[in-house]
């Protein structure tokens, strides 16, 4: 991911509004939300959210999709990977991180 697109990713994800449409859409996964679900989920009103979604779909972080009379909106995976992997590139310097924290979910061994 080149720094221009990451910047364009990062603003679009810098607003509380659109922040919560992206992780809606992200939680739904490959299948995606039509419009007005995420509006229920979100609390934000249809007015508001089109514009929310056209920063995001500019972005590429979210992308729309035509069934029946809906548009069904999905998250970008790919775009959401290539950000995560350009804000970590080279982490630690190439060194292994030591984790900062004990995992929340239990490891498979713990579990049996």
């Amino acid at each position: 991911m080149e720094t221009n697109h990451a910047v364009l990713a990062l603003s679009a994800l810098a607003q509380a509004s659109r922040l919560a449409v992206f992780r809606a859409l992200v939680q739904a996964g490959p299948t995606g939300l039509a419009a007005g679900r995420i509006a229920e989920l979100t609390g934000i009103p249809p007015s508001s959210l089109s514009f929310h979604l056209k920063e995001l779909t500019h972005a590429d972080l979210a992308r729309a999709r035509q069934e029946g009379r809906f548009v069904i909106y999905t998250a970008q995976f790919d775009t959401m990977n290539a950000l995560l992997g350009f804000l970590t590139d080279n982490c630690c310097g190439g060194n292994p991180c030591a984790p900062l924290c004990s995992p929340v979910c239990p490891t498979e061994k713990e579990t049996t």
